[in-house]
C-alpha cells in the first residue's frame, strides 16, 4: 500500500516481523514486554498530549506555512553571522547527501577515511589562515570556542591570577558566554576598552577580536607582547575570510585563535549549526579540547587518517577531562572545508576583496553624505555615528528591505558580505538620507596589516576548480566511508536511526536557512512558533515544566542543567552545596560537565548487575550531607538496563537536599512509557540527534535542549551558546519527526526499539554473554556483549571483532564502553528484521571464527580477525601467505551483495600519537 503512515516508514519491522521477534523473545505483545521491562514505580500509563500524526505532505505544508511567516530581509547586521553563497555542488552533495549526514563519529577510522580527509582539510585551512601550528576538527560555535580557549590558557600558564581580560570590542554574545563559563570556575572576566585603558598588572589571559565587533581593525602586536611580558597567553577571535587579506594572528604572536567558519558557505540558519574553530601555537596542541584528526599508518605502512590523542576523550578522563565537548560540528566543518577546496586561495581572496571593496564603497558614500564613521580601518563592517538618529536609520533601512545593527542611540553598524550588491548599498545610503553612487573602491585595510605570505598551498586546494572535479572528489570521499545509507550502525549509547528525508528537506529552505539570529523579533514569527511548539512538545513527552533549546550539543545541555542546579542552591543560600554524585557507569561527559559547573565529583559504585549500588549511595550521601548538590544518573542506565531502584534513588537524594539530574541520552527507551520529570528527576538534557532524529553528521551537528521542573526554570543560564536558540537551523527536523510520528507513533517506536535490543540479546546470548540485564533477563534499548572471557581464552580482542565486522559489511557496535572488552549494541527501531538477522548471523559467524582460533586451526596472530579489515588491494596482491583462503577474508559467510571495501587496513593509533601530523600531508606520502 502506498499510503502507509509515517510511523510505518520510520519503524523497520512490519507487524508480521514484530510478532516473530516477540515470539523469539517470549512475549505475546509489546505492551507485555514493556510491562515486564520497566519498573511499575516509574511506568506511566497515560496518553501523550500531542497532535495526532500528520502525513509527510501535511507536515511539509505546515512547515511551509511556518516558514512563510518569517520575513527574510537582506542582513547587514554582522556580529559573526553573514550572508554566504553555498556552492550548489556542496549543498546537494554534502548537506543534502545521506552518505555525509548519516555517518557516525569516526571512531572506526578504517571506514571513515573520507570524512577524516575532509576534516584534515578543515584543520589545514584553519591552521594556514590563522598562522598557528595546529587546529582541531571544529568546535560548537565561536562563543563556546572562546570559552574553551579561556580554560585552555588558564591550564597552560603559571600566572596565579584569576583575571581574564576581554577586549571591549569583542562580539557581545561571546562576552556573555565567557561570563557564563567563567562564573562557576572562579574566573574574573574584565572587559577593558583597550583603546583607552591599560592592561591590569596581573592576568592569566587576554581575549582580542580581529576585526572588532565594531568592524575596527587594530594592530594587536604591542598588546600581545605586553601580555606575554606578564606571563599571560593571548587568544585572538578572528574572521577567517578577513584573514585571507589580513596578517594572521600567529604572525602577531597570538597563542590561540578561535572563531567561526559560518561564512565559508554555511547558511546563517537563525544562529546555527556552524563549525567553530580553535587553533594553537606549537606547545599547546596536547591541551586542545575537542577532536583532532591526525595522520598515522595502516598495517601495510600506508598513510591513513584517524582521530589523534583519543585519551583526551571524556569517557576515559571523566572528571580529569579538560573539556566536556563530546560532539564537534563535522557536517558543517566538511561544508566549510569544501568551500575552501572549491574556491582555493585565489577564489577566497577574490571574495574577500569584493567584500572589503563593498564596505569601502559604502564608507565613501556615507562620508560624502556627511556621515561620520567611527573607524578608518575596517574589513567588512562600518560603524556610522549619527547622534540621536540611530533607531530612525535602522527603521528606514528595514523599510527598504535591509537589516542593520542598532549599536546604541547614536551608532549604527553595517556589515557587508559575499552577497552584498550595489543595490544593497544604495538602500543603506537612502536610510541615512545620503544620495551616493557606488564607485570602485579598494579596501580599508592598513598596508602594514595586509597578509603577505601564501596560504592553502596544498594541492587539494588547487585541484577542484571545475564542478566536475569537485563532484568527483566529494563522491570519492563518500565512497570511502560507511554511513546509514549503506547499512546498520548498531552503536550503543549513540542512537543511529532513520533521519527521514522529509525531516531533512526544510532545513535548506531560504526562509529557515537565511535568517540572522539577531533579526528583529517581528521578522521571525514562524521560527518563534516552531520553537515554542517544539519546546511544548518536548516538555510533554518528558514530563517537565519548561524546556530551553539554547544548548547546541548534549554536553552543553548537561552544563546548562548543572548550572541551573548550582544557581538554585546559591539562591537559597546553600553556598556549600558543590558535590555531584555520579555512578561509576556514567557517560564521561557527566563528570566533565560537573567539574565545569564548579562541582566536585564523588563516584557512586555499581553492583554486580550494573545498577547503582543504593547502599554505597547511602554512604556517599551521609558523607556529604551538607554538601550534596546533585546526582547525575542516566536512565535507562549506561549499562542498558531499566534499574528498579530509580524512584528510591531520587527520593534519597531529595531527602538529603540535593537535585536529581537524569541524563536524557537514553530517552528513546522511555518515550510514551515513562516521563523523567514525573518520576523524580528535576532536570534532564535531551539529545535531539539521537531520540528525535537530527542526523549525527559524522560527529555533529547536535542539539541538547535542557528540560527542567518549574523551580529550576528561572535559574537556567542566559548564554550557553553564541546564538539565542543554539542550532536553530536544524530544529525543523525534530519538529517534523514529532509531528509525523504523533503520540501513537512515538510509543510504537520506543516499544520496537526495546524489542529489537531484546531480540538481538536473545539470539546472541548463547554465543556471547550478555553482561547486564534487568527484570526477567530483559535489557532496555541496548545490550552489552561480554567478549572478555573469549579474549582470555583465545587472544581475540574486541578490536579484532570490530574490524572483522567491517569485512561483513557492518559498522562496529560501541567498543569498551561502559565496560572495557565489551561491545554495546543498539539496533534501534528503524532496522528491519532482515538487517537485524544479518547482523546476528555475522556475529555468530565471527564467534565460529574465534573458536577456530581457540582450537588452533588458525594462528593467534595470523587469522581473519587479527588481519581485519581486508582491503581489495591486499586481497588482489600477487602474494598471499595467510593460513586462510582469500575468499574467507573477502566474502565471509557469503557477504557478496553490495560489498563494502575499506580503503585502508588496520590503522596504528599509537604511531599516530607519537608522530603527531594534523594537517594535509604532501601527495608524495601516498605514493606507492
Amino acid at each position: 500500500m502506498s499510503d502507509l503512515p509515517f510511523a510505518r516508514r520510520h519503524i523497520g519491522p512490519d507487524p508480521d516481523a514484530i510478532q516473530r521477534m516477540l515470539s523469539g523473545v517470549g512475549y505475546s505483545s509489546i505492551e507485555e514486554l514493556m510491562d515486564a521491562a520497566i519498573p511499575e514505580s516509574i511506568r506511566w500509563h497515560g496518553t501523550l498530549n500531542l497532535p495526532p500524526a500528520a502525513t509527510e505532505a501535511e507536515t511539509i505544508a505546515e512547515l511551509d506555512s511556518l516558514a512563510s511567516r518569517n520575513k527574510v530581509l537582506t542582513s547587514m547586521i554582522g556580529l559573526g553571522y553573514y550572508g554566504t553563497h553555498t556552492p550548489a555542488v556542496i549543498r546537494r552533495n554534502v548537506l543534502e547527501n545521506p552518505a555525509w549526514y548519516t555517518a557516525y563519529t569516526p571512531y572506526q577510522p578504517e571506514i571513515s577515511q573520507g570524512r577524516l580527509e575532509a576534516l584534515l582539510n578543515f584543520q589545514t585551512m584553519v591552521s594556514d589562515l590563522t598562522g598557528l601550528a595546529t587546529a582541531n576538527a571544529s568546535m560548537l560555535d565561536e562563543g563556546t570556542a572562546a570559552a574553551e580557549a579561556m580554560t585552555l590558557t588558564r591550564r597552560s600558564t603559571k600566572v596565579p591570577s584569576v583575571v581574564y581580560v576581554v577586549d571591549a570590542d569583542t562580539l557581545p554574545q561571546t562576552v556573555a558566554v565567557l561570563r557564563t563559563r567563567a562564573l562557576p570556575l572562579g574566573i574574573d572576566i574584565r572587559v577593558v576598552d583597550l583603546d583607552t585603558e591599560s592592561l591590569p598588572d596581573e592576568f592569566f589571559g587576554l581575549h582580542l577580536q580581529y576585526p572588532g565587533a565594531s568592524g575596527a581593525i587594530r594592530d594587536h602586536t604591542a598588546l600581545i607582547e605586553a601580555a606575554h611580558a606578564r606571563g599571560a597567553l593571548v587568544t585572538v577571535a578572528a574572521d577567517l575570510l578577513a584573514l585571507t587579506l589580513l596578517r594572521a594572528p600567529g604572525e602577531a604572536g597570538a597563542d590561540v585563535a578561535v572563531g567561526t567558519t559560518q561564512r565559508f558557505g554555511v547558511p546563517m540558519g537563525f544562529g546555527g549549526p556552524h563549525a567553530g574553530y580553535l587553533a594553537v601555537r606549537t606547545g599547546l596542541e596536547r591541551g586542545l579540547p575537542g577532536r583532532l584528526v591526525g595522520v598515522s599508518r595502516d598495517a601495510d605502512g600506508a598513510p591513513a587518517y584517524r582521530l589523534a590523542l583519543q585519551t583526551r576523550e571524556q569517557h576515559i578522563r571523566r572528571e580529569k577531562a579538560t573539556s566536556n565537548i563530546c560532539t564537534a560540528q563535522v557536517l558543517l566543518a566538511v561544508m566549510a572545508s569544501m568551500y575552501a577546496v572549491y574556491h582555493g586561495p585565489d577564489g577566497l581572496r577574490a571574495i574577500a576583496g569584493r567584500v572589503a571593496g563593498r564596505a569601502a564603497a559604502l564608507a565613501r558614500g556615507l562620508r560624502a553624505g556627511g556621515v561620520t564613521l567611527a573607524h578608518d580601518a575596517f574589513f567588512d563592517t562600518v560603524t556610522a555615528v549619527v547622534p540621536g538618529r540611530a533607531a530612525q536609520v535602522v527603521a528606514a533601512a528595514e523599510a527598504a528591505g535591509v537589516n542593520l545593527r542598532l549599536v546604541d542611540s547614536d551608532r549604527v553598524g553595517i556589515a557587508c558580505d559575499e552577497t552584498t550588491t550595489e543595490e544593497h548599498l544604495r538602500s543603506v545610503w537612502g536610510a541615512f538620507g545620503v544620495d551616493a553612487v557606488a564607485t570602485e573602491a579598494g579596501g580599508a585595510v592598513p598596508v602594514e596589516l595586509l597578509r603577505t605570505g601564501p596560504f592553502l598551498e596544498h594541492p587539494v586546494f588547487a585541484s577542484h576548480r571545475s564542478e566536475t572535479a569537485m563532484l568527483r572528489y566529494l563522491r570519492r570521499l563518500a565512497d570511502k566511508d560507511y554511513a546509514l545509507d549503506r547499512g546498520m550502525i548498531p552503536l550503543g549509547s549513540c542512537t543511529m536511526k532513520l533521519n527521514a528525508t522529509t525531516e531533512m528537506e526544510p532545513i535548506t529552505w531560504p526562509a529557515f536557512a537565511n535568517l540572522h539570529p539577531f533579526a528583529p523579533e517581528h521578522q521571525v514569527a514562524g521560527y518563534r512558533e516552531l520553537i515554542t511548539g517544539l519546546e511544548t512538545w518536548l516538555a510533554e513527552v518528558t514530563g517537565y515544566d519548561a524546556v530551553s533549546l539554547a544548548p547546541n550539543a548534549g554536553s552543553q545541555g548537561e552544563l546548562a542543567g548543572l548550572l541551573a542546579i548550582r544557581e538554585y542552591h546559591q539562591s537559597r543560600g546553600d553556598h556549600g552545596r558543590d558535590v555531584c554524585l555520579i555512578p561509576s557507569s556514567a557517560h564521561g561527559t557527566n563528570a566533565a560537565s560537573a567539574v565545569m559547573a564548579g562541582m566536585r565529583v564523588v563516584v557512586v559504585a555499581c553492583d554486580v548487575d550494573g545498577n547503582v549500588d543504593l547502599a554505597d549511595l547511602d554512604r556517599k550521601i551521609t558523607a556529604n550531607a551538607d554538601k550534596l548538590a546533585a546526582i547525575m544518573v542516566t536512565y535507562p542506565s549506561t549499562h542498558g538496563v531499566y534499574e528498579t531502584g530509580i524512584a528510591e534513588l531520587c527520593a534519597k537524594v531529595h531527602d538529603a537536599g540535593g537535585q536529581v539530574y537524569v541524563d536524557g541520552a537514553n530517552l528513546n527507551a522511555l518515550l510514551g512509557y515513562a516521563r523523567p520529570g514525573r518520576f523524580g528527576a528535576d532536570v534532564s538534557h535531551l539529545n535531539l540527534h539521537k531520540t528525535f532524529c537530527i542526523p549525527h553528521g559524522g560527529g555533529g551537528p547536535g542539539v541538547g535542549p535542557v528540560a527542567v521542573r518549574s523551580h529550576l526554570a528561572g535559574h537556567l543560564p542566559e548564554a550557553i551558546a553564541s546564538a539565542p536558540y543554539g542550532s536553530a537551523g536544524i530544529l525543523p527536523i525534530p519538529w517534523a519527526y514529532l509531528r509525523m510520528m504523533g503520540p501513537d507513533g512515538l510509543v510504537a517506536a520506543t516499544g520496537v526499539a526495546v524489542l529489537a535490543a531484546n531480540y538481538v540479546a536473545t539470539r546472541l546470548r548463547d554465543h556471547y554473554p550478555v553482561l547486564y540485564a534487568g527484570n526477567k533477563g530483559l535489557v532496555a534499548h541496548e545490550c552489552i556483549l561480554d567478549l572478555r572471557p573469549m579474549t582470555k581464552a583465545t587472544g581475540v580482542t574486541v578490536d579484532d571483532v570490530a574490524k572483522r565486522l567491517i569485512d561483513y559489511g557492518f559498522h562496529a557496535p560501541t567498543m569498551s564502553f561502559p565496560v572495557a572488552g565489551t561491545l554495546m549494541v543498539e539496533p534501534t527501531e528503524s532496522e528491519d528484521l532482515g538487517e537485524l538477522d544479518r547482523f546476528v548471523e555475522a556475529m555468530i559467524a565471527i564467534r565460529a571464527e574465534i573458536d577456530s582460533v581457540g582450537r588452533g586451526e588458525w594462528p593467534a596472530g595470523d587469522n581473519p580477525l587479527a588481519n581485519a579489515p581486508h582491503t581489495a588491494a591486499a586481497l588482489t596482491a600477487d602474494a598471499w601467505k595467510h593460513p586462510y583462503p582469500r575468499s574467507v577474508a573477502a566474502y565471509p559467510a557469503g557477504t557478496t551483495e553490495g560489498k563494502y571495501w575499506p580503503p585502508v587496513r588496520r590503522i596504528d593509533g599509537a604511531y599516530g600519537d607519537r608522530n603527531l601530523v594534523c594537517s594535509c600531508p604532501p601527495p608524495e606520502a601516498f605514493a606507492e
